[in-house]
């Protein structure tokens, strides 16, 4: 069974720029209506020129931090009074990071990183599987990201989080296959995107080592993809094929090319892991 996007409810996080904002323009244009949450609301907002919040294939701006509650509630109540509680797609894309070694940061930046790419995302799932259980070949879409899978240095916190992320999203798929519910797990290498702009507790003359990049927009047609396919999980990019496989091919080797710290690595700053 494929999933249509064509008179189907979404809700993706994040929306505001970067992967979101692009997937959220490709359901919208293929006929879905999409709640659109992102903490931006000079540019959520610009989603007021869609169709209106009772018609399909428009947006519905949603202005909040996901690891809110109420913000999370303004979700659910959103699809309670707009959609008669249907939701047929959950995209948790909503995230952040943080560069540095592990030993020089303080707890905080753990506890905000896994807060945002983690605990929020969860806890809005739950709040919404009564919702997604109502829906029509209804998928949850987590964007997670190679560092998933491969564990890189000065990234600890945010491959911790993205771990976290890929195990909980194959527990959950195994759970709610009787429910008719697929999880798709997209993970992408790095993406060219305001990711990094943001960092927590990051130097703004740090530095990140990554292997060639994907656009937003590519990344999205990927993940559009993988959903109407209900696919159980992507990885994108060579780049990022390589350093997972490699990864499990050769655990030891890996952990050796990984341990090596060059003097002058390449400045990669407008860039993030996704």
């Amino acid at each position: 069974m494929s999933w249509n996007a064509k008179e189907s409810v979404a809700v993706v996080t994040g929306a505001s720029s970067g992967i979101g904002k692009c997937l959220t323009q490709r359901l919208a244009d293929h006929g879905c209506h999409v709640i659109a949450v992102a903490r931006r609301a000079d540019r959520i907002h610009k989603w007021n020129r869609s169709a209106s919040a009772h018609e399909f294939g428009g947006v519905t701006p949603v202005v909040g931090d996901i690891t809110d509650a109420e913000v999370r509630s303004t979700i659910r109540s959103t699809i309670e009074t707009e959609h008669a509680g249907k939701l047929d797609l959950l995209v948790n894309n909503a995230g952040i990071g943080g560069i540095g070694r592990f030993a020089e940061a303080t707890p905080d930046r753990l506890r905000q990183i896994m807060e945002v790419n983690f605990f929020a995302p969860v806890e809005l799932t739950r709040l919404l599987l009564p919702s997604l259980q109502r829906g029509s070949a209804s998928v949850i879409c987590n964007i997670s990201s190679v560092l998933g899978h491969c564990a890189v240095p000065d990234k600890s916190e945010y491959c911790a989080s993205k771990f976290a992320m890929h195990g909980w999203s194959d527990s959950l798929r195994a759970e709610l296959a009787a429910d008719g519910i697929q999880v798709t797990l997209v993970s992408p290498s790095t993406t060219k995107s305001e990711f990094f702009d943001s960092l927590i507790e990051t130097s703004p003359n740090q530095q990140s080592r990554s292997l060639g990049h994907w656009t937003p927009q590519k990344v999205a047609n990927k993940a559009f993809n993988a959903i109407c396919k209900r696919r159980r999980e992507v990885i994108l990019s060579l780049g990022g094929k390589a350093l997972v496989y490699f990864d499990r091919l050769a655990p030891a080797l890996m952990d050796k090319i990984l341990a090596q710290r060059p003097a002058k690595p390449t400045d990669l700053t407008k860039t993030g892991d996704r």
